[in-house]
């Protein structure tokens, strides 16, 4: 009895030690990327607080999403190079110079405005943004512009 017992509860040690690693190591279900202007490239974007720069990769789980956040000075639509379809939600959208009505999935028309992808399915998926015209006239930038890119893997 006292054998059968040890190894009851060796086994379940074991699988609790196996959920607590396997927790540790799971994949993420949420990121959170920013735009910000910078002088050397015009603009670069940090996933979840790291580095800014023109391109992003990361990994998320089925039913995971994504916030982008423009805190550039110039407008941005993003927009999905390949992959499996997503589901825009334009979060914070206001309105910039007069403009009014809904935005389009996946715009981001001033300096603040977010929106949320949502990935429903696995698979890889790209993304780049079109920037618009600066909000404020005289931003000097030195370079070409970068091309801001981003590789969401979903498993």
């Amino acid at each position: 009895m006292f054998t059968r017992t040890l190894v009851i509860l060796g086994v379940a040690a074991a699988a609790a030690l196996t959920a607590v690693y396997a927790a540790a190591g799971a994949t993420p279900g949420n990121a959170s990327l920013l735009i910000r202007h910078q002088v050397r490239g015009c603009h670069a974007w940090s996933l979840d607080g790291g580095a800014f720069k023109a391109s992003q990769t990361t990994t998320l789980a089925r039913g995971g999403w994504m916030r982008v956040v423009n805190d550039d000075v110039m407008s941005h639509a993003l927009v999905k190079t390949s992959g499996p379809a997503v589901t825009y939600v334009n979060l914070k959208t206001g309105t910039m110079m007069g403009m009014h009505g809904p935005a389009a999935p996946g715009a981001m028309t001033h300096m603040g405005a977010s929106t949320k992808i949502v990935f429903s399915k696995a698979g890889v998926y790209r993304f780049s943004t079109k920037s618009g015209e600066d909000y404020m006239p005289g931003m000097k930038t030195i370079g070409e512009d970068n091309v801001l890119r981003l590789t969401v893997k979903v498993s």
